[in-house]
């Protein structure tokens, strides 16, 4: 009989409605995800019994034999719970032994596993799909919307609500450390009362979605015009500050145009520039001319007329400084 007549269909979970099984398998392409169902498992354990066992392998230096030590029944009838975090490390000697374990799995103890990535231990992989192992699986989080319904799902779990623009300004602020987001959720939840609003996030991540504002700046620099506009409309959604975003903008034209005027003696810092606006500085001079440089400062400075007043839409006319800015590079 072929190895395919013997297999079973695979229960699948998602990190947050995972169940404690003999043995999971987390299969964490994002590892965020694949720590909270871990965590989450560990607690439904000692939920189950308190006086639960824990044990955590080291999947890199594991010595065989090592996993039906920690597994075999307690003296006094304590359930074990054995967790390997990091199974993509895992050495033969634990790939040999979890082949044999995971056809007879002790009956008093929990085994978890959690692979982030990668194709070491494939054989192993392919037993536990071809078993009906049940399974965590824990996917990518990649796109804006997805990061946005994570932190307003982590909201709701806390019983607490967030605005969407507020969700917005996070994953604006926050959004490409996933790690540094979903602790930034945790630190409102905790540190904050009512709905979180984008004053609160403005409140506690000012300086990140500040920092936005030269990335816009740095992309234009760089004549990444698609770019530009997307950072600076995410800007804009967040309560960005029209007149600091010109004013970064401002700064970088102004401090390459110091560099390409410094002086021979006495280099830049004859005209202001510490050394990383320096290196900045030098790095994009090579991409512009005496004139590009005018008629970029000089579209910089008729956009900051318009938004302070003269005219009906601000953000229209920053983003044809930028369209215009983008233009003069290379010219």
């Amino acid at each position: 009989m072929s190895s395919q007549s013997h297999s079973q269909k695979t229960c699948t979970y998602t990190w947050d409605n995972c169940e404690l099984k003999p043995i999971v398998f987390i299969h964490a392409k994002e590892e965020v995800l694949g720590v909270r169902a871990m965590k989450r498992l560990r607690e439904s354990a000692r939920a189950y019994d308190p006086t639960t066992e824990r044990t955590v392998v080291d999947a890199s230096t594991y010595e065989t034999g090592e996993l039906a030590i920690y597994a075999s029944p307690s003296l006094f009838g304590e359930r074990r719970f054995i967790e390997i975090p990091h199974l993509e490390k895992m050495n033969d000697a634990l790939l040999n032994d979890l082949m044999g374990y995971i056809t007879s799995a002790e009956s008093s103890a929990w085994l978890v596993m959690q692979h982030n990535g990668g194709q070491r231990g494939r054989k192993l992989l392919d037993a536990i799909q071809r078993l009906g192992i049940c399974t965590v699986q824990c996917p990518e989080v990649k796109r804006e919307r997805d990061k946005i319904n994570l932190v307003k799902n982590d909201v709701k779990r806390a019983q607490r609500r967030i605005n969407n623009d507020a969700a917005q300004a996070l994953v604006d602020a926050l959004g490409s450390d996933l790690n540094e987001l979903v602790a930034s959720v945790n630190q409102l939840i905790n540190d904050t009362q009512g709905v979180i609003t984008k004053e609160v996030v403005r409140t506690y991540h000012g300086g990140k979605i500040e920092a936005a504002y030269y990335e816009v700046a740095d992309a234009t620099i760089a004549g990444d015009q698609a770019r530009a506009l997307t950072l600076l409309r995410h800007a804009c959604e967040t309560g960005g500050n029209l007149p600091l975003i010109l004013a970064a903008l401002a700064t970088r034209l102004r401090n390459i145009a110091k560099f390409a005027g410094a002086p021979s003696r006495g280099g830049p810092n004859a005209v202001g520039l510490n050394s990383f606006q320096t290196r900045q500085a030098r790095d994009a001079q090579r991409y512009w001319s005496e004139s590009g440089l005018a008629y970029a400062i000089t579209a910089v400075a008729h956009a900051d007329v318009q938004v302070k007043g003269k005219s009906r839409d601000p953000q229209a006319a920053v983003e044809q400084a930028i369209i215009r800015v983008c233009r003069c590079r290379g010219r």
